[in-house]
């Protein structure tokens, strides 16, 4: 039996993950279409003043899966460095570093903000407490208490996804805070004590050449294995099967022209929403207003260049406060340890917001200056003159799990399902919160599923359980 046609949308580690398995392993012929420069979407890196810089700040964690970590072990032998966490959370005016460590809070904690914690534990384990129900708030009140939530976790959320707390779900909570209980908080903390640690705690693996070497070195090896992987090639409509052996079809641009894509199978990694609105025809009504209510949140990145040889020994900076518009400010170059270029480095501010936010269409002269003013405002004071101050912007940076979310979603999925041979996986596709690892994992799973030449959809619905329970990693 000939090996299925299988076309990609998206080329983030969900989509070259699964055409290099694919390939690998010979079990479909896989076309992958990537619209942007580099592989790795909001995961990829791209060059910049001899410099290799990331669409924010990622990591590979040692949670990654061993078989899929011996993959990118091999696929980038000493490339992929094995580095110590090294950074610091802004809070109540004070450092304290992250991760945690048992010396940094006794010494740099808000007494204030460590008696309201203590107190809050304590009175977890008294009776009469009442559910305040299932939202983002709620959640983080019961298994936090008040101070956590109110001085850190709150404000946090509402920066990083534009809503009050009070209207997201608990979910979003559940997925999105891995210390999401004071035993857990202590074990993070115990992390960073002799004879405690858990094995890899406090560590990151990174690749030399930014965190996007990672999906360039699937990609790369896709192709050598026969997958016709296309960059700068952007999907401009879908047809589905007319009937129930007919192909799918794919309009595409690229290179200059234009071309009509023919596949068995049509892998999508893409939104899931903006897959819906793809598709030229059939796509009930009710289809294209879930697509409406299911929302991203965006995110505009901020880059300025310095000329000194290192801004700050940290690799990351947190900024929960609300008086703060950057969420997170990270260097680099102290993520690869490569000590280049001398005599200039670059930092990266988040700003996460909304398309209709004030911000989004400013001016990279104009975020250059929010972003000097949060960091002075902090005590980070730039030490000169920018060199360059330019910006990225995703549109879809994180998803937003509005109470009720479920409904919406529920209903695209549906739809998904119930088309031939179409399968939306991936951070994206499956509207998700997840790490890079797990965005791997639904690869891998994706090409088990293909068996004898068909998609095996009993047992990826298995495996969506497993899916469903994923939580980011820190």
């Amino acid at each position: 039996m000939a090996e299925p046609r299988v076309l990609i949308l998206g080329g983030g580690p969900a989509g070259v993950g699964a055409a290099r398995e694919l390939a690998r392993r010979k079990l479909g012929r896989a076309t992958l279409l990537e619209a942007g420069a580099h592989y790795g979407g909001n995961a990829g890196s791209f060059e910049h003043g001899g410099q290799w810089l990331d669409y924010g700040s990622h990591r590979l964690h040692p949670a990654t899966d061993a078989a899929i970590f011996a993959d990118i072990r091999a696929l980038l032998g000493a490339d992929l460095k094995d580095r110590p966490r090294h950074g610091r959370i802004r809070l109540l005016g004070k450092w304290i570093h992250f991760p945690l460590k048992p010396h940094d809070l006794l010494l740099r904690l808000d007494k204030r903000f460590a008696l309201g914690t203590l107190r809050d534990m304590v009175a977890k384990k008294l009776p009469g407490r009442t559910n305040g129900g299932d939202t983002f708030e709620a959640v983080i009140r019961a298994n936090l208490g008040s101070t956590i939530a109110d001085e850190f976790y709150l404000p946090y959320a509402v920066k990083l996804w534009g809503r009050d707390p009070k209207e997201l779900s608990g979910v979003q909570a559940r997925k999105r805070v891995a210390a999401g209980s004071f035993g857990k908080l202590v074990r993070k903390v115990l992390n960073a004590v002799p004879g405690f640690k858990a094995p890899g705690a406090g560590r990151f693996f990174y690749p030399v050449r930014g965190f996007g070497q990672i999906s360039e070195a699937y990609a790369a090896d896709a192709q050598r294995l026969g997958a016709d992987m296309r960059l700068g090639w952007r999907m401009t409509r879908i047809e589905g099967p007319a009937s129930e052996n007919a192909p799918w079809r794919v309009h595409a641009e690229g290179t200059g022209r234009s071309e009509v894509l023919e596949a068995d199978y049509l892998w999508s990694t893409i939104p899931v929403t903006a897959l819906a609105r793809a598709m030229a025809q059939g796509v009930p009504t009710d289809v294209l207003d879930a697509a409406a209510r299911v929302t991203y949140r965006s995110m505009i990145l901020i880059y300025v260049q310095l000329p000194v040889e290192q801004f700050t020994e940290y690799d990351a900076h947190y900024f929960p406060g609300a008086t703060t518009r950057i969420t997170r400010l990270s260097e680099p170059k102290n993520y690869s340890d490569l000590g280049r270029p001398k005599g200039t480095t670059i930092l990266c501010a988040e700003l996460p917001c909304a398309l209709g936010d004030a911000v989004w269409p400013m001016d990279d002269t104009s975020l250059g200056r929010l972003l000097a003013e949060d960091l002075a405002g902090c005590g980070l004071p730039l030490p000169a003159a920018p060199i360059a101050t330019f910006t990225r912007r995703l549109p879809a940076a994180y998803p937003i799990y509005l109470t009720g979310y479920e409904e919406p979603l529920g209903r695209l999925e549906q739809w998904v399902e119930s088309v031939p041979r179409l399968l939306s996986y991936g951070r994206q596709g499956l509207f998700q919160h997840d790490n890079t690892h797990h965005a791997l994992a639904m690869a891998y799973g994706a090409v088990e599923c293909m068996r004898s030449g068909r998609f095996d959809i009993a047992h990826w619905s298995e495996l969506r359980k497993l899916y469903a329970q994923h939580v980011v990693e820190d």
